[in-house]
């Protein structure tokens, strides 16, 4: 099974969605909720190549992007293949 990850705020409309999205599709993540943690959110824009916007979504360490990104790949059917990797 492929490792996800998902950098988040609480607040963050697109933050919910993309776990939404996960959840009805019965995919496991972890959370990193970065909310005031200015460590946490550095690591995120490291791994992210640079890229500051919530979610950043990661699977198998690989930055996927946000939940564009993501509702993207759901819909062409790279995300099941991504997935399967």
């Amino acid at each position: 099974m492929a490792k996800v990850e998902i950098y988040t705020w609480t607040v963050c409309p697109y933050c919910v969605r993309a776990k939404d999205l996960m959840q009805r599709k019965g995919i496991e993540y972890t959370e990193h909720n970065i909310d005031g943690d200015d460590d946490a959110r550095a690591k995120m824009v490291e791994r992210a190549q640079g890229r500051r916007s919530l979610p950043q979504i990661f699977i198998n360490d690989k930055p996927i992007g946000g939940f564009d990104d993501l509702s993207a790949l759901d819909k062409s059917g790279e995300l099941e293949k991504l997935l399967a990797a």
